[in-house]
């Protein structure tokens, strides 16, 4: 049986260098930053942990390596001050990281799969937030 390709053409190197680059912009994020604290922790090793299981995630959801074992939804959905509102700057600083890390047409095709994950979570999290399922108006 022959392993499944990966998602698009890029490196473990590279995905390992976007990681540990957008994480070290979150980490000094004014509104990111403390969320994340909240969850990663405080010190160099919490957040070299943190990394190294979003980089096997992202290792995992691109180049397809039985890496990751986690449900990334379920921590988010658990994470109760973790808000829609917090993707939008997440998905800057990931853009602003893939644009300047990797050429064009990977950045491109790593920010679409990115955007759809978002949007799954945003979907939940809105969920989550918003029980009667009716909507705010004003």
């Amino acid at each position: 049986m022959s392993a499944i390709p990966p998602r698009f053409d890029i490196t473990g190197a590279s995905i390992d260098q976007v990681v540990q680059t957008f994480y070290a912009r979150v980490r000094a994020h004014p509104e990111l930053g403390p969320v994340f604290g909240n969850h990663v922790g405080t010190t160099d090793a919490d957040w070299d942990a943190h990394i190294a299981k979003i980089t096997n995630f992202w290792r995992n959801a691109i180049l397809r390596e039985p890496v990751y074992n986690g449900n990334p939804m379920q921590v988010h959905m658990q994470a109760r001050d973790v808000r829609v509102g917090h993707f939008d700057p997440w998905l800057g600083l990931f853009e602003e990281v893939l644009r300047a890390e990797l050429p064009k047409d990977v950045a491109e095709t790593w920010l679409a799969l990115t955007h759809r994950i978002a949007r799954g979570f945003k979907i939940q999290l809105a969920d989550r937030d918003n029980p009667s399922g009716i909507p705010a108006l004003g």
